[in-house]
């Protein structure tokens, strides 16, 4: 038997001004943006070279979920992006904009840096070792 994760909810504010981060800011590919009705999409984006697990941009459609945008995980690390090149995107990212909450640290794992995403969600670049 073999299993993956193949999506990953990321709730948003909204569709259009998440996949323009994603896409612009992070240098994902826009995978997929199907209407399903009058204010749902599906959207999935992914780093370059990703195969399997892909984020699904879901715009909170209650006030409840209006709460989580940006907050999923109560401020932990929400994301970890590998990279085989560390210094390329860590550089790059910091062009765009990106905001870096930790800055880069090697560990026994690889070369890691926290960035927050356009809401304030906590992600780990990485470039494993």
């Amino acid at each position: 038997m073999k299993q993956y994760i193949a999506h990953i909810a990321l709730v948003v504010r909204d569709y259009d001004e998440a996949i323009r981060f994603y896409t612009e800011k992070l240098n994902f590919i826009l995978v997929e943006d199907t209407p399903l009705s009058e204010t749902k999409r599906w959207v999935l984006v992914a780093p370059p070279g990703s195969t399997e697990c892909r984020l699904l941009l879901a715009k909170a459609a209650n006030a409840e979920q209006q709460t989580r945008v940006g907050n999923q995980t109560g401020g932990r690390v929400f994301l970890f992006l590998y990279t085989d090149d560390f210094r390329r995107d860590y550089h790059r990212m910091l062009e765009q904009g990106i905001r870096f909450v930790r800055p880069p640290a090697e560990e026994p794992y690889g070369t890691v840096a926290v960035f927050e995403d356009l809401y304030g969600n906590l992600w780990d670049l990485i470039e494993p070792k």
